[in-house]
């Protein structure tokens, strides 16, 4: 799979680039509606033989429009985004930078730009996409932009349970810890992947040392306490469980939480390792203990519940 990164204005030609099926919009998480929408995409071009191509945008739009100092946190940052976009079958993604200059580009512009600009001969999104300066374009007057120069269609909603499969409902089910609906609207684990860095080493005084982990990219994190996690490690697959926060026993509060892992079963050196993990399923609330005896009898508890959730 090829990614291009491109800008507004990008200063290509049409010639430059392959005819293609395109699917367009931020999919963030790659979640079941996003998937539906991708999956017409591939159905399209193996039908017609064309490439399959997806556009995207980095970074979110809200920081741009809402506030330059704004960050977001992604359900799938955009390194994750492009591994499971290969994992699918796409061919090629286009990835637009977000920036202030793109958010004033009007409808037709836009067209013009980066679809017909792209050599776009199909075009495939969610019902609720929109395009150019505050979304006036969008699927229901996209005709008057197409001018005749490529095709397209509106994918329909994907509902669970009369509920909209959406990244706003599954970051909703993330800040209540239910990380095992979210993983079901995803249509595969939720995860985090991060590199062992040096911590405190507190853990291993009373038996439970654990692994902290940091990452480069800005993965949306789930509510914040103790959680049965599954660890990928290389090639090796373990069972553990993670504190997701700010260790309020040793530490008043801090900026930004923390992710502490103590995997079952393992005694190895891992630092400077990368591993991710799976969030399998919510157990507690981070809590403040009154000393090391009531962390410990804790811990013990937790590992004691997990392992029988997870039958092992």
């Amino acid at each position: 799979m090829e990614t291009i990164y491109l800008t507004y204005p990008h200063g290509l030609k049409k010639e430059d680039f392959p005819d293609s099926v395109a699917a367009i919009g931020f999919f963030d998480g790659i979640h079941k509606g996003h998937q539906e929408v991708i999956n017409h995409c591939l159905s399209y071009a193996k039908k017609h033989n064309k490439k399959s191509s997806i556009i995207t945008f980095h970074p979110h739009p809200s920081v741009v429009l809402n506030s330059p100092n704004k960050t977001v946190e992604y359900i799938t940052p955009q390194t994750d985004k492009e591994k499971l976009l290969k994992e699918m079958g796409i061919d090629q993604v286009y990835v637009i930078k977000f920036n202030e200059e793109l958010s004033k580009v009007k409808p037709q512009e836009f067209i013009d730009h980066f679809i017909v600009g792209l050599n776009i001969s199909h075009l495939i999104a969610g019902f609720d996409f929109s395009f150019g300066h505050k979304g006036q374009g969008n699927m229901s007057n996209i005709e008057e932009y197409t001018k005749n120069r490529f095709t397209y269609e509106a994918v329909k909603k994907v509902e669970i349970d009369q509920c909209k499969v959406s990244s706003t409902k599954i970051r909703e089910l993330l800040a209540d810890g239910l990380v095992e609906e979210a993983s079901h609207l995803l249509d595969r684990p939720f995860i985090y992947e991060g590199q062992v860095i040096d911590g405190d080493k507190r853990g291993r005084l009373i038996g439970f040392p654990t692994a902290n982990l940091k990452s480069k990219e800005k993965y949306l994190l789930p509510k914040k306490g103790v959680y049965a996690v599954k660890v990928h490690l290389n090639n090796d697959v373990y069972y553990g469980m993670a504190n997701l926060g700010f260790v309020p026993t040793f530490k008043e509060k801090g900026d930004d939480p923390k992710i502490e892992v103590f995997i079952f079963d393992f005694d190895k050196d891992i630092y400077g390792e990368n591993i991710k993990i799976e969030w399998l399923k919510f157990i507690r609330d981070e809590q403040k203990f009154s000393g090391i005896e009531e962390i410990t009898a804790q811990l013990k508890a937790d590992e004691k519940s997990i392992r029988q959730i997870l039958n092992i």
